[in-house]
């Protein structure tokens, strides 16, 4: 069947899907809305029979893959209306997915985890919820690698590529920019410092030569204003997972926004 092509998506700030407000831009938050609507439009005209999604909120010691059939719903945010509190998007698990990321990893050399109770969390319903609303595509998780070491999770994404070519769409969930201490300043510094850092990922995650790009993305602390962007990487480490799932496949920017006024991207690899 036909080569997937691999996404990195901004999750947004907490359930803003849910707020009437937009959670105080919703200008922004409507351009990523509708953004994510026709994502999820092409997905499924894409033929993708299946979602492994990574979300930025999921860390372990090792890379785990939750084998759950019926996931329920982990709402990991605080200070939000109640209501919040009771958002449902069932999409069903795929613990035969679950089980293949765990061959493919272990045939890469990883020592892997299993994982059966852990719910969505809101960085992966809340963009799929908006992108799915009828969720259809059974859906398997995997975590993040505490100490968030570049290196180690573009080569979980590399021993991932095969996924690819078995209809399953690889989904990485985080954030382009996440300092969240000035993000919700309305320091109106934010834009610059995003602005600079955004454009270096385009143009990194663009590179034509894999291995030039695999050097640009595992030294991203290089890059204009790293760190102010990123105080923590765990926003940021989604996209190494799909650029390796990449392979020699070039990436490029599919959406670019701005919420609270830092420079927001999507990227896709492959399409």
């Amino acid at each position: 069947m036909k080569r997937l092509p691999v996404w990195y998506l901004p999750h947004g700030g907490g359930p803003w899907n849910a707020l009437a407000d937009s959670s105080g831009d919703a200008e922004g938050y409507a351009a990523l809305a509708a953004w994510l609507a026709g994502f999820g439009a092409a997905a499924l005209a894409s033929g993708a029979r299946s979602i492994l999604a990574i979300s930025a909120h999921w860390e372990e010691p090792k890379p785990t893959v939750h084998f759950g059939a019926r996931p329920g719903m982990l709402y990991d945010y605080g200070g939000f209306p109640e209501h919040t509190y009771h958002l449902k998007w069932p999409a069903p698990g795929d613990p035969a997915l679950a089980s293949r990321v765990a061959e493919l990893l272990s045939a890469a050399g990883f020592k892997t985890g299993s994982e059966f109770l852990r719910g969505y969390d809101h960085g992966i319903f809340v963009p799929l919820m908006v992108a799915f609303p009828e969720p259809k595509l059974p859906l398997a998780q995997l975590s993040l690698v505490r100490g968030l070491d570049p290196v180690l999770h573009y080569d979980i994404g590399r021993a991932l590529a095969p996924l690819r070519d078995e209809g399953v769409l690889v989904v990485g969930s985080g954030m382009s920019y996440h300092n969240l201490r000035v993000f919700f300043s309305g320091d109106p510094a934010v834009a610059e410092v995003s602005d600079a850092f955004d454009a270096w990922l385009a143009k990194s995650v663009a590179i034509a030569d894999p291995g030039r790009r695999r050097e640009a993305l595992v030294n991203w602390m290089t890059a204009p204003n790293a760190l102010e962007c990123h105080p923590r990487s765990e926003h940021l480490l989604p996209l190494h997972i799909v650029a390796g799932a990449a392979g020699s496949d070039a990436g490029r920017a599919a959406f670019k926004g701005r919420l609270m006024g830092a420079a927001i991207s999507a990227f896709v690899f492959g399409d």
